[in-house]
Parts: structure tokens; C-alpha cells; sequence
């Protein structure tokens, strides 16, 4: 994995000041198939084009983008987030071809707790079952436990979506529980989350776990 500060270069910049945390400053994350990257406008024309499935977005907070203009607008809230503090927004891009193929982020980000949660993920779907989703998720915990001291990594997910709770449990993430009816989504539904976790004292046979995932389907 590399690992460097970055200032990409968009029509906007996700902030980089002074003041700003490690918690939420940009950053390039590498591993062998995907790379993280700060997420900017200029990813907006791949993303929509790998964004075209509803099923992608069926639990998603936000509906399946129509437009382009719907991905700027779900990237300039996401830019909005940073600026307060509380995102870190990721594209996933894929190394072999450069593309960018869906996107993730750090959020509900605490510094004072030592905590972060890894949200707002989506693929492509034909990148489903392969190991970048690993990777990604690998990537994110490591930086989180190890560069930036984290005590706690929480996960989220709504409580119909069984198979982004297998693949969080795959992780080795502890199932907490449920949170009823705690988000209405865009089109009306009470969503209820289950909610997941990975301490720092878990960490070490979490990634032993995730290692020998990526080994396993890297060849």
C-alpha cells in the first residue's frame, strides 16, 4: 500500500486547511487492483457511466443518477460534508485501466473519539464479487487502525440489504444491533440500519482475515 497527501487538481478542491484534521485530510490510498483517491468533478463522467443499474442504488440514500448533473450534485455534497468536517470522500479507481468505478468515504468522523465509519460505498456492478470491494474496505481500516490511531471503525447498512450484511460480516465486523425507523430516505421510506463495528484490539485478526482473502482470489 502507498499512501500520500494529495491536492488534485478539479473545478473544485477538497479543502486542505491548516487546521483540518488527519481525520479528514485528502489522501491517496493504493493497493494492488484499486486505488482510493480524493473524489472530484473530474470522475464524474466515469461514475456515471459505471452508475447506470438501480441496483446499485436501491438502498442507497440517494435515487440512480439520471443525469450527470445528478452525480455533480451527490459530489458537491459530498465536497460540502468535507468542508464541515465530516466526510472524507474516496473514487475507487480500478489500477489496471485507471477508470473510476464507484466511490466511498470516512464519515460520521470523530477525532476526539478515535472514531470512523466507512459508508457511502458502490461499484459497478460488473466489479461485484471480485476483490476490489475487499481491497477497498482492507485499505480503509488499515489507514484508519494504523495511521490514524483509530479505537473504533463502524459500518452501516439498511436492515433489507442482506448482502451488504453478509459482506460487512465477511469482513469480521460485530453485528450491534438495529437502529428502527432512524432515516427517511428520498422517497419517503423509514429506513432502519443495522449497524456494525471493528475495535482496535480486533484489528489485528480482521486483517490476518482480509490478507488471506485478497491472497486467496489475487492470482
Amino acid at each position: 500500500m502507498r499512501k500520500r497527501n494529495c491536492s488534485p487538481r478539479s473545478e473544485w478542491r477538497l479543502e486542505t486547511r491548516d487546521s483540518m484534521s488527519p481525520y479528514n485530510t485528502p489522501l491517496i490510498l493504493e493497493g494492488k487492483w484499486t486505488r482510493l483517491e480524493p473524489l472530484t468533478l473530474e470522475h464524474a463522467p466515469q461514475l456515471f457511466d459505471v452508475a447506470q443499474d438501480e441496483e446499485i442504488w436501491r438502498y442507497m440514500p440517494a435515487p440512480t443518477p439520471t443525469t450527470i448533473d445528478d452525480v455533480r450534485a451527490w459530489m458537491r455534497d459530498a465536497r460540502d460534508g468535507h468542508a464541515r468536517g465530516n466526510f472524507l470522500p474516496f473514487a475507487i479507481v480500478e489500477r489496471a485501466t485507471n477508470k473510476a468505478i464507484g466511490s466511498t468515504r470516512y464519515l460520521d468522523i470523530s477525532p476526539n473519539d478515535r472514531h470512523v465509519e466507512i459508508g457511502w460505498t458502490w461499484l459497478g456492478k460488473e466489479y461485484w464479487r471480485t476483490p476490489i470491494n475487499t481491497e477497498c474496505k482492507y485499505l480503509l481500516l488499515k489507514h484508519a487502525f494504523e495511521t490514524l490511531g483509530c479505537i473504533r471503525v463502524s459500518f452501516k447498512t439498511d436492515l433489507r440489504n442482506e448482502r451488504s450484511q453478509r459482506a460487512i460480516e465477511r469482513l469480521g465486523a460485530v453485528r450491534e444491533g438495529v437502529w428502527r425507523r432512524v432515516v427517511i430516505m428520498y422517497n419517503g421510506y423509514q429506513r432502519s440500519s443495522v449497524f456494525y463495528s471493528i475495535l482496535d484490539d480486533e484489528w489485528t485478526s480482521v486483517k490476518a482475515r482480509l490478507e488471506d482473502k485478497m491472497r486467496e482470489t489475487g492470482d
